[in-house]
This record gives structure tokens, C-alpha cells and sequence, in this order.
């Protein structure tokens, strides 16, 4: 299926110009008459017909629209890695269902911030809005602008359950203190970068109301670990497995 993210996207029909005209017209060579389907990136999804097309813009018709059942929402939380792992999250994450990200800079992190961020956050955006597409969500995460661990988790630390993975728990399952919430409490999964987080922060983390908890024995990279935790709170949730 032909998929359009078209954040403006209500009622009867949609004016689409620039970047979209160019994807629909170049890229995917459609005319007058063909179907697809368009999404709004916040849940909302319609069928589709290309109406009318010319060189500025091209007019969509917009029927049957259709909502996606509402999930909890998840935050993943990630320690700024290095290279493109911080992109593999983004992609795989969108597709496992992850509601937002904040990339966060922390003690280890090898990748500092810089304040050149801004760019980034738009393609990082961007790799999420592309992954949402493929893989059928009608709802984009938001990818949080990066800032310090600690600055960036306070935001939430009120509206969300902080759960932090950390390599020194060993009594208390992610599994386990996932199973002990209602279905609709928000979490924030706080993953750290290659090196793990500093014992100072997992202690600052815990005076805001995190609880430490852990995926296992198994020693995971950073991105592994952070798609393997969203993975464990998709299945409780009843979306994967």
C-alpha cells in the first residue's frame, strides 16, 4: 500500500505542494485516479485518491478515516551513541511502537552535545517519520530536541514512570515493573550510551522517582538494549507476541 504522511490532512480533501508533490509525482509517479493511503501522524489515517495534479500542487480526496487504537505511551529514553546508532533507534523504535524519543547526552556519552543539534533533530525526525510510513503506524513519534540526561528526564519525571536500565539490578525485572502498572501509565525508558550510565547518575535518576531495573543476564549494546526493553513493553502491552 502506497502510504502519504500529510500532517494536515482533514476533512474531504488535501492540498499537497513542495516536498509531497515532488514524492507523488516523482518518486512515485502517480496520476489522476491512483489510490493510496494518507496519515496525519497523529493517529489518523484516510483513504486516498489523487483528484487533480499539475506542476504547484496536487488536490487528494480523503475518505473512511480511521483512528489507531491508543497505545500507552512509551518515551525512550537514549544515551547519545555513537555513529548511527542513534539512527537504528529511531527507525526499528518507530516501528516497535515507541511514542517519543530524547536523545541524551550523559557522562560516557562519546558523542557530546554541541549546540549544532538542531539540524540533526530534523533528520532524526525525518528517519522517523519515514519508518512510521513503512511500517503502517498512522501516529510519527516526536523526536525530543537533545539536552543533558538529567535536564531532559526532569520534563517527564512527573508525567511518566521513569524505569532506568541498570547493569548493577538484578532483582527487579523491566518485565515485573511494567506487569505492576495500569495499562494506560506512561513510561520513560532510560538507556544509557556504550559505557552505561555513571553510578551519579542512576543516584540523581532514582531522586527523581526512577526505579533501576533490568533486561536479563545478557550483556546488550546500547541500541540493542534499548529496542529489546521496548520490545518487552509492547508485548505486556498486548501489541507484540
Amino acid at each position: 500500500m502506497i502510504r502519504l504522511l500529510v500532517p494536515h490532512a482533514s476533512g474531504s480533501s488535501v492540498t499537497i505542494d513542495g516536498e509531497r508533490l515532488h514524492y507523488v509525482t516523482r518518486v512515485l509517479r502517480l496520476r489522476s485516479g491512483d489510490a493510496l493511503e494518507v496519515f496525519d501522524g497523529k493517529g489518523q489515517r484516510f483513504g486516498a485518491k489523487v483528484q487533480s495534479l499539475d506542476e504547484k500542487s496536487a488536490t487528494l480526496t480523503l475518505e473512511n478515516p480511521r483512528g489507531e487504537p491508543a497505545l500507552r505511551e512509551v518515551l525512550i529514553v537514549q544515551g547519545l551513541p555513537k555513529g548511527d546508532k542513534l539512527e537504528l533507534v529511531l527507525q526499528k523504535g518507530t516501528e516497535l511502537g515507541a511514542s517519543a524519543f530524547l536523545p541524551a547526552g550523559c557522562e560516557r556519552s562519546v558523542v557530546k552535545l554541541d549546540g549544532k543539534e538542531d539540524s540533526k533533530r530534523a533528520r532524526w525526525q525525518r528517519i522517523a517519520e519515514e519508518a512510521a510510513r513503512q511500517s503502517g503506524r498512522a501516529e510519527v513519534p516526536v523526536v525530543h530536541a537533545p539536552a543533558p540526561l538529567i535536564k531532559g528526564v526532569e520534563v517527564f519525571a512527573k508525567s511518566h514512570v521513569l524505569l532506568v536500565l541498570d547493569e548493577e539490578e538484578r532483582s527487579v525485572p523491566l518485565s515485573q515493573a511494567v506487569g505492576a502498572l495500569t495499562a494506560d501509565q506512561p513510561i520513560a525508558l532510560i538507556i544509557g550510551p556504550e559505557g552505561g550510565l555513571a553510578r551519579s547518575e542512576i543516584d540523581q535518576l532514582t531522586r527523581l522517582g526512577a526505579r533501576p531495573v533490568t533486561l536479563g543476564r545478557l550483556v546488550l549494546r546500547t541500541e540493542t538494549a534499548a529496542l529489546a526493553a521496548l520490545s518487552v513493553v509492547r508485548h505486556l502491552d498486548g501489541v507484540l507476541g
